[in-house]
């Protein structure tokens, strides 16, 4: 931990978006238990268990305090809309059943009051550190997750989800008035009346986001987005096909700023991900640069060196620690790879010369 934040410190980073959730089924115990995995919550029926002991919250103590010997702040999500790591989906198993679409998280009451018994559970456990920089209400909320389809609820239109946001945005606020609270969602829009995007899942309003209206509400404080061209559109990977995923990717933050400007909301580019590294992230991050109130928080940083179990351990799904270095899902960004390194080292220097 103490070698993660000195190598995040030593580049310049202030801030560092981490999960404040880890979940599992009661039937996965033993074997987080012989492999030392970390768990916060243990799922065996409607209601949860809070693990508070070594290889629970005591773990996200430690993330916590380490980052303020560094001077970091921390941005801490509640939960996630994909499986990784006990997301809505167990809370949706769990409490509403299999045979349920996913909007069922957002509008079902016992579902939102065991979500708002955890987050109550992290913002008082946390919030008199002066390490929390805000909170985030869900990773990527959509109308669908990976095991559930999206329902009649979450369509065009419904603002399912942003109400769910406010809702839980005003819960938030109740607990802490004094740190911020984002969403964590990837800022999908929703462009009603323009026909040329009406196929387009992130501007068709499918996805259940409407990233416009989510920066109006009260107790958002700063707006977020995500990026993956490659993996939203098939075609981007496709030679010949004409996809240009820069561009792409500069109307996508051209967009996003428009709205923050028009909400009189700052904004982070908060996750951001493509093969190309090195050729397409000096135009990406240089506009989000231009736009002068936008933070930058690539997906994901890189740490080597690490030493424990000598450096290599499978941790859960494709994680691992590999030779010293931690966990790649094909994005993160590491300090040998000099071209892609230097780019958000230079970002850092430049956001840090703004902020006087």
């Amino acid at each position: 931990m103490d070698s993660t934040f000195q190598q995040i410190h030593d580049a310049g980073i202030k801030v560092v978006r981490t999960w404040g959730f880890n979940a599992i089924n009661g039937s996965e115990l033993a074997g987080a238990l012989e492999t030392n995995l970390t768990y916060y919550q243990v799922w065996n029926s409607s209601e949860w268990i809070l693990n508070e002991g070594p290889q629970g919250l005591e773990r996200l103590d430690n993330v916590i305090n380490t980052a303020g010997k560094y001077d970091i702040k921390l941005v801490v999500t509640f939960t996630n809309n994909w499986v990784g790591y006990g997301g809505s989906d167990l809370y949706l198993a769990w409490i509403a059943g299999p045979d349920v679409t996913h909007d069922v998280f957002y509008t079902d009451q016992r579902i939102v009051a065991s979500y708002q018994r955890y987050v109550k559970t992290i913002v008082e456990r946390y919030q008199s550190s002066p390490n929390i920089f805000a909170w985030e209400l869900m990773n990527e909320a959509r109308c669908l997750s990976d095991t559930y389809p999206s329902g009649p609820a979450c369509v065009p239109g419904s603002e399912t989800i942003t109400k769910w946001y406010k809702q839980q945005s005003d819960y938030v606020r109740s607990l802490d008035p004094f740190h911020m609270i984002t969403t964590g969602g990837e800022g999908q829009f929703y462009f009603k009346d323009d026909a040329a995007l009406s196929s387009d899942y992130n501007f068709n309003g499918q996805a259940g986001e409407d990233f416009s209206q989510e920066l109006l509400l009260d107790n958002i404080d700063f707006g977020v987005y995500h990026m993956y061209p490659e993996s939203w559109y098939p075609q981007a990977l496709i030679p010949g096909s004409g996809f240009d995923t820069e561009g792409w990717g500069l109307d996508w933050i051209t967009n996003h700023s428009i709205a923050a400007k028009q909400a009189n909301k700052p904004l982070v580019l908060e996750e951001f991900g493509v093969t190309n590294k090195s050729v397409i992230y000096p135009g990406w991050v240089q506009r989000a640069l231009e736009t002068k109130h936008a933070g930058i928080e690539p997906w994901q940083f890189g740490a080597l060196g690490l030493t424990e179990d000598g450096g290599n351990r499978v941790i859960k799904y494709s994680d691992q620690l590999l030779n010293g270095a931690s966990p790649n899902d094909g994005f993160a960004i590491y300090e040998n790879e000099t071209s892609v390194w230097d780019i958000f080292t230079r970002a850092a220097q430049i956001q840090d010369s703004l902020s006087g």
